[in-house]
């Protein structure tokens, strides 16, 4: 764990739901699909995407975490779902806390440097790429 870093919205324990659009936006791809992409992000960015949020169960969700108000105006393809603050939409996406017991949650990537996030315009494009 990075002791400098000092993020108020990772919760210290477990996992919490965090109020999209408020500290980052998020788009989620999930199954296959959102583990190929972020593959895919990883490697467009020499291992270095931005924080990733895993779900192990359900439809086990890939959460790509994106700089605030990054995501309301651009279109996305089929089998992104969006999270913002846009205007009349709230979501809430799941944070898991850097350490312990998080499960059904995990980093796939986790935030090394605060306001630190995934690029919008890389994701998107690979996006469109992986999923038409």
């Amino acid at each position: 764990m990075n002791l400098a870093l000092n993020l108020d919205w990772i919760p210290v324990s477990g996992f919490r739901l965090r109020k999209a659009g408020v500290h980052f936006d998020a788009v989620r791809v999930d199954g296959d699909d959102g583990r190929r992409l972020a593959d895919v992000m990883d490697r467009m960015t020499g291992g270095d995407p931005g924080p990733i949020v895993t779900e192990a169960n359900g439809s086990r969700g890939v959460y790509f975490l994106l700089p605030a108000a990054s995501t309301t105006h651009r279109s996305w393809p089929r089998g992104v779902t969006r999270y913002n603050s846009g205007s009349g939409s709230v979501g809430y996406v799941p944070v898991p806390a850097l350490e312990g017991l998080t499960w059904p949650l995990a980093w796939r990537v986790p935030p090394v440097v605060d306001g630190r996030f995934v690029h919008p315009l890389l994701l998107r494009t690979a996006a469109v790429e992986l999923l038409g």
